[in-house]
């Protein structure tokens, strides 16, 4: 189950709750994916340089919400006001490797980066997906400049040996602040539209159905029914239509779209691919707006999503336990093992994380699985923590393996817990009980009482 977020957010601080756009509240399973994709994030050169060092705000706080719900962030990229972000529930971690993002400026003829794409790709259970989060040119007459930005960012190719080009991925799902338009209506008949709910009267004229009816390249990109209100352009906290002067059309700015490829290969053949034979498939379940968000201009717009694979992918590359009982009252050891094949570097390292840790930086501890080796036969090795590092006041935390070649995490422990270190809780209670017996001089006047 993937949800899928695009919202250009205006340059605006994030919300106090994003609840309902991350379905947080919805009684069906939960989800094992999030994306989300903002666009125009405050990007002022002070703003982007300290972002640039530290995760930026709207990163920190969906990291901030989804991390104690078991998600991690899997990868994040930025240029200028775009943002990308990936979370993923930890039990998937082993099966998603192959990460790589990309950015691609095409404002001011490429030199620019406040309109584009970023883009992340990944393969998951051995299938290749890529998320590509693209804010392109404004206003009416600039059709054809979005399908051309639009076309060059998909001729982007990935750093690295063996990557599929854009369009080669298993699936590929499009989406951000498009900025296409409703052509040639005026703006009453627009409104009257939107107010009677009657949006099939407009959807012809939307600038991006009339493309994929002529432009090959769209014609393989599917998109859900446009049953919700345009989310663009309204006055900020409201949910009324732009009221200033420029008085703009309401339009579709804020779209999600996606290919499979199978789909588009066979689609000519037909007859001769079954159902059986498609090793991934794509349900959208729900494609809506959320109008109660006012801190933009724009309404957010989500897909939630169904992916049916068949895993190509089914056991992970190491299996990796804590042994014996954990405390920092002695040093720990950790058995790990690896499947044949595993491409290990010098440079992996197992983490120690609190279950509701945010990102692969986010341990408390590590060791080198070279350096810190105490053990090794044929089916297993060990390795060990030293006590110093173990957290004294213990809790539920989880092993993680990362590969350096990999550039992923690609083994997880269940969650198991660390005990309290005894001799520093009872060192506590004796200097507690010292403080109580030592009475304070001030004290001495409440005997009257």
């Amino acid at each position: 189950r993937l949800h899928l977020v695009t919202w250009n957010v205006g340059t605006a601080s994030p919300p106090p709750d994003v609840t309902s756009l991350l379905q947080l509240n919805s009684l069906g399973p939960t989800m094992d994916m999030y994306v989300i994709g903002l666009q125009e994030v405050n990007s002022r050169i002070t703003n982007f340089l300290s972002d640039l060092a530290f995760d930026d705000p709207w990163s920190i706080f969906f990291m901030t919400v989804l991390s104690p719900l078991g998600y991690i962030k899997l990868s994040s990229v930025r240029m200028q006001g775009l943002l990308l972000l990936v979370f993923v529930k930890h039990v998937h971690l082993p099966f998603i490797r192959d990460i790589h993002t990309h950015y691609t400026r095409t404002g001011l003829y490429g030199y620019w980066g406040n309109k584009g794409g970023v883009t992340v790709r990944m393969s998951l259970y051995g299938h290749t997906i890529c998320f590509m989060n693209c804010h392109l040119p404004a206003h009416m007459e600039n059709t054809e400049q979005r399908l051309d930005d639009f076309e060059k960012i998909l001729e982007m190719q990935f750093e690295g040996e063996n990557i599929p080009s854009t369009l080669d991925h298993d699936v590929l799902f499009w989406f951000g602040d498009l900025n296409f338009r409703i052509a040639d209506y005026g703006i009453h008949f627009v409104r009257e539209s939107i107010n009677n709910k009657r949006y099939n009267l407009l959807w012809e004229k939307d600038q991006l159905n009339m493309a994929k009816k002529k432009e090959a390249f769209l014609q393989e990109f599917i998109e859900g029914p446009l049953q919700f209100k345009p989310t663009y352009k309204f006055d900020l906290y409201s949910d009324v239509y732009d009221t200033s002067e420029k008085k703009r059309k309401p339009a579709w700015t804020d779209r999600i779209l996606w290919r499979v490829k199978n789909l588009c290969q066979h689609a000519s053949k037909e007859g001769e691919f079954s159902e059986e034979e498609q090793t991934i498939s794509v349900t959208l379940n729900n494609y809506i707006s959320h109008m109660s968000y006012g801190i933009s201009d724009h309404k957010p717009v989500t897909g939630t999503f169904g992916l049916e694979l068949k895993p190509l992918l089914s056991d992970p590359l190491i299996i990796l336990n804590p042994e014996g009982e954990w405390s920092a009252e002695h040093d720990v050891l950790i058995s790990y093992s690896a499947v044949p094949e595993f491409p290990s570097s010098a440079w992996d390292w197992i983490g120690l994380f609190k279950v509701a840790f945010r990102h692969v930086n986010d341990y408390v501890t590590y060791a080198w699985v070279e350096d810190d080796e105490i053990s090794s036969n044929k089916d297993s090795k060990q390795v060990y923590m030293s006590a110093a590092e173990i957290p004294d006041m213990g809790g539920e935390f989880l092993l993680c393996y990362y590969s350096n070649n990999l550039q992923s995490i690609v083994g997880i422990s269940q969650p198991f817990q660390i005990q309290p270190n005894r001799t520093l809780i009872e060192k506590d209670l004796t200097q507690e009980e010292n403080s109580w017996m030592q009475k304070p001089d001030n004290l001495e006047s409440l005997d009257e009482f």
